[in-house]
């Protein structure tokens, strides 16, 4: 009898969710010849719903296409599985007689791979296959989409400190990247001298202060007649909680399946322009988020990040082969390799940018984190020093 293995996507879309599906896909043809490859619309749900595209019958070229199209080309979710939908989910993977499962996603989805292993007896392979441009996956050096993102954040600070250098005030820009400052970081990857912005880097891993903020930005303009700031949605207050928590009323926060707080939008936005407003009244101020465009904008698909998604498909399938697991990207001897780490090592967990990234006394990276944003989002143009 034929293999049966079932691909789905979770999570927000990335720059190069798709190669992963291609990678597999193409690797089960090459693998399993004959074998049935079923793609779920919408991640569990689909899978729940018995609505699904049928991988095995599309031609290698146009595959390839849409490997190379930003976004989730077979839908995603945020649904979060508990024990009855998991029921559900399992009964479907049973009914197409799956050998395989194979999902490709973040934390959430990585948890959801767990439970879904612990619910079946071993009888189908689950396998996580990471994504993420918040690069907060434990076992990983760095996780596909994170590359292209990085490059699109860089592009983006490197290219406001220009038109602030024009006309001087102060920039703000928010970050995606939850609870992790690797994104947030990655704004000084493209930073070409001590004056170039941006000036200050606020990630979670350190507590923010709206005073300290206020003051680090006026002391800020006093030395480079401008502030370019570049800060994370997921910073958090010295009690812990996220910032947007101190400023939005409970009953006003939004919240996702999985229970995660909406951590940007118009009120984080708001909070600051009016805390720049008061703070430092009469100063030319910007702030921006710069919200998804990030994740999948098709002008920003790194090669290697590109590349290194297809190779998490493929290896994926390796994955399955050995009864299930995580594929995790590791640095080694200098390049990046594919090894199968336990889901459980993954599942429910949260990777955190390492405290010697930033500098102990500044709001500014640190040589060891200059480092490894330069490693794997190197510069991508040369520009002109201007002459103001």
């Amino acid at each position: 009898m034929a293999a049966k293995f079932v691909i789905a996507q979770g999570g927000g879309p990335t720059a190069v969710i798709n190669q992963t599906v291609v990678g597999a896909t193409l690797e089960i043809r090459r693998r399993h010849p004959g074998a049935k490859v079923l793609g779920s619309r919408h991640g569990v749900r689909g899978i729940r719903d018995g609505d699904y595209v049928d991988l095995s019958e599309i031609p290698e070229e146009q595959l390839r296409l849409i490997g190379a199209t930003p976004g989730a080309a077979l839908g995603s979710t945020r649904d979060k599985p508990d024990a009855a939908y998991c029921d559900l989910v399992l009964a479907g993977l049973k009914k197409e007689g799956a050998d395989a499962f194979i999902y490709i996603g973040g934390n959430d989805t990585s948890g959801t791979q767990q439970i879904l292993t612990d619910a079946s007896g071993g009888s189908i392979a689950f396998v996580h296959a990471p994504k993420t441009i918040d690069n907060d996956l434990m076992e990983n050096d760095h996780t596909p989409g994170f590359i292209s993102a990085g490059e699109f954040v860089a592009g983006a600070f490197l290219s406001v400190d220009l038109d602030f250098r024009a006309l001087p005030g102060v920039y703000v820009g928010i970050v995606m990247g939850r609870h992790a400052g690797f994104l947030t970081a990655s704004a000084a990857a493209w930073r070409t001298d001590e004056d170039s912005g941006p000036h200050l880097v606020y990630v979670p891993e350190r507590a923010f202060s709206v005073p300290r903020f206020i003051d680090d930005v006026r002391m800020t303009l006093d030395r480079h007649k401008r502030c370019i700031v570049a800060v994370s949605e997921g910073v958090t207050t010295e009690d812990g909680r996220a910032l947007v928590e101190s400023l939005v009323p409970p009953d006003r926060l939004e919240r996702d399946a999985h229970g995660n707080i909406k951590l940007s939008g118009s009120d984080l936005n708001m909070a600051f322009e009016r805390a720049l407003a008061e703070g430092l009244p009469g100063k030319r101020a910007r702030v921006d988020a710069l919200g998804y465009l990030p994740r999948g904008y098709v002008g920003a698909i790194n090669s290697t990040d590109s590349s290194e998604a297809f190779e998490a498909g493929v290896f994926a399938v390796e994955v399955a082969a050995r009864g299930g697991g995580s594929v995790a990207l590791k640095h080694e001897g200098g390049m990046t390799v594919m090894r199968q780490v336990p889901l459980d090592a993954v599942a429910g967990k949260t990777r955190h940018m390492p405290d010697d990234f930033m500098q102990p006394d500044a709001n500014q990276l640190s040589d060891t984190g200059m480092a490894y944003l330069k490693r794997l989002v190197p510069a991508k143009y040369q520009v002109g020093k201007p002459f103001v």
